[in-house]
Protein backbone atom coordinates (compact mmCIF):
# COMPACT_ATOMS: atom_id res chain seq x y z
CA UNK A 1 0.00 0.00 0.00
CA UNK A 2 1.56 3.20 -0.45
CA UNK A 3 1.59 6.24 1.51
CA UNK A 4 -1.73 8.24 1.39
CA UNK A 5 -1.45 12.66 2.24
CA UNK A 6 -3.42 13.28 5.54
CA UNK A 7 -5.19 16.44 6.13
CA UNK A 8 -6.55 17.76 9.39
CA UNK A 9 -9.81 17.22 7.78
CA UNK A 10 -9.59 13.40 7.01
CA UNK A 11 -7.16 12.37 10.62
CA UNK A 12 -9.92 11.05 12.76
CA UNK A 13 -11.85 9.17 10.21
CA UNK A 14 -8.63 7.47 8.90
CA UNK A 15 -7.97 6.82 13.00
CA UNK A 16 -11.08 5.37 13.32
CA UNK A 17 -11.06 3.09 10.01
CA UNK A 18 -7.32 1.63 10.35
CA UNK A 19 -6.26 -0.84 12.87
CA UNK A 20 -2.72 -0.07 12.47
CA UNK A 21 -1.93 3.82 11.29
CA UNK A 22 1.88 5.18 10.84
CA UNK A 23 2.04 8.67 10.07
CA UNK A 24 5.12 10.79 8.84
CA UNK A 25 5.10 14.09 9.96
CA UNK A 26 7.38 16.22 7.35
CA UNK A 27 8.36 19.56 5.55
CA UNK A 28 9.41 19.65 1.92
CA UNK A 29 12.12 21.87 3.16
CA UNK A 30 13.32 19.26 5.87
CA UNK A 31 16.45 17.46 4.78
CA UNK A 32 16.46 14.18 7.19
CA UNK A 33 12.43 14.47 5.82
CA UNK A 34 13.62 14.26 1.90
CA UNK A 35 16.13 11.28 3.21
CA UNK A 36 13.45 9.18 4.93
CA UNK A 37 10.37 9.69 2.53
CA UNK A 38 11.86 7.05 0.13
CA UNK A 39 12.59 4.53 3.01
CA UNK A 40 8.88 5.11 4.15
CA UNK A 41 7.61 4.56 0.75
CA UNK A 42 9.38 1.09 0.19
CA UNK A 43 7.86 -0.08 4.01
CA UNK A 44 4.75 0.83 3.19
CA UNK A 45 4.93 -1.59 0.24
CA UNK A 46 5.69 -4.52 2.67
CA UNK A 47 2.94 -3.99 4.95
CA UNK A 48 -0.34 -4.00 3.39
CA UNK A 49 -2.09 -4.73 6.26
CA UNK A 50 -0.59 -1.37 7.34
CA UNK A 51 -1.28 2.26 6.51
CA UNK A 52 1.00 4.69 6.17
CA UNK A 53 0.06 8.41 5.94
CA UNK A 54 2.33 11.39 5.68
CA UNK A 55 0.93 15.17 7.12
CA UNK A 56 2.84 17.60 5.09
CA UNK A 57 3.56 19.98 8.97
CA UNK A 58 3.78 23.86 6.65
CA UNK A 59 0.10 22.57 4.66
CA UNK A 60 -1.33 21.25 7.90
CA UNK A 61 -0.45 23.23 10.67
CA UNK A 62 -2.99 22.98 12.82
CA UNK A 63 -2.99 18.84 12.95
CA UNK A 64 0.46 19.19 13.52
CA UNK A 65 0.27 21.79 16.58
CA UNK A 66 -2.54 19.39 17.47
CA UNK A 67 0.05 16.43 17.43
CA UNK A 68 2.93 18.58 19.33
CA UNK A 69 5.31 18.24 16.49
CA UNK A 70 8.05 20.57 17.14
CA UNK A 71 11.05 18.76 15.15
CA UNK A 72 10.92 16.80 11.91
CA UNK A 73 10.70 14.26 11.08
CA UNK A 74 8.62 12.48 13.29
CA UNK A 75 6.87 9.10 13.06
CA UNK A 76 3.69 8.10 14.98
CA UNK A 77 2.15 4.82 15.32
CA UNK A 78 -1.14 4.31 16.45
CA UNK A 79 -2.90 1.08 17.05
CA UNK A 80 -6.70 0.80 17.77
CA UNK A 81 -6.52 4.83 18.02
CA UNK A 82 -4.18 4.31 20.76
CA UNK A 83 -0.59 6.49 19.95
CA UNK A 84 1.45 3.82 20.84
CA UNK A 85 4.73 5.22 19.29
CA UNK A 86 6.41 8.70 18.84
CA UNK A 87 9.46 9.64 17.64
CA UNK A 88 11.67 12.01 16.26
CA UNK A 89 14.14 11.70 13.70
CA UNK A 90 14.73 9.75 10.54
CA UNK A 91 14.62 5.67 10.64
CA UNK A 92 16.78 3.51 8.50
CA UNK A 93 14.29 1.05 6.80
CA UNK A 94 15.16 -1.81 9.44
CA UNK A 95 14.02 0.29 12.03
CA UNK A 96 11.32 1.24 10.83
CA UNK A 97 10.52 -2.65 10.36
CA UNK A 98 11.38 -2.85 13.87
CA UNK A 99 8.83 -0.49 15.25
CA UNK A 100 5.70 -1.75 12.67
CA UNK A 101 6.90 -5.46 14.02
CA UNK A 102 6.85 -4.00 17.95
CA UNK A 103 3.17 -2.36 16.75
CA UNK A 104 1.73 -5.33 15.95
CA UNK A 105 2.90 -7.39 18.34
CA UNK A 106 1.78 -5.55 21.24
CA UNK A 107 -0.78 -6.61 23.60
CA UNK A 108 -3.48 -4.18 23.24
CA UNK A 109 -6.07 -6.02 26.04
CA UNK A 110 -3.15 -4.70 28.13
CA UNK A 111 -2.51 -1.38 26.46
CA UNK A 112 -6.24 -0.24 26.57
CA UNK A 113 -6.02 -1.25 30.27
CA UNK A 114 -3.11 0.91 30.81
CA UNK A 115 -5.02 3.77 28.62
CA UNK A 116 -8.05 3.85 31.09
CA UNK A 117 -6.05 3.78 34.29
CA UNK A 118 -4.32 6.24 33.23
CA UNK A 119 -7.65 8.50 32.11
CA UNK A 120 -8.88 7.55 35.74
CA UNK A 121 -6.14 8.95 37.80
CA UNK A 122 -5.68 11.76 35.20
CA UNK A 123 -9.74 12.53 36.50
CA UNK A 124 -9.14 11.75 39.83
CA UNK A 125 -6.71 14.34 39.95
CA UNK A 126 -8.68 17.06 38.51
Amino acid sequence: MATKDLTTAEFQQTLEDNDILLIDFWADWCGPCKQFAPIYEEVSEQHPEVTFAKVDTEAEQELAAAANISSIPTLMAFREKVLVFSQPGALNADQLNEVITAVKGLDMGEVHKQVAEQDQGDSQES
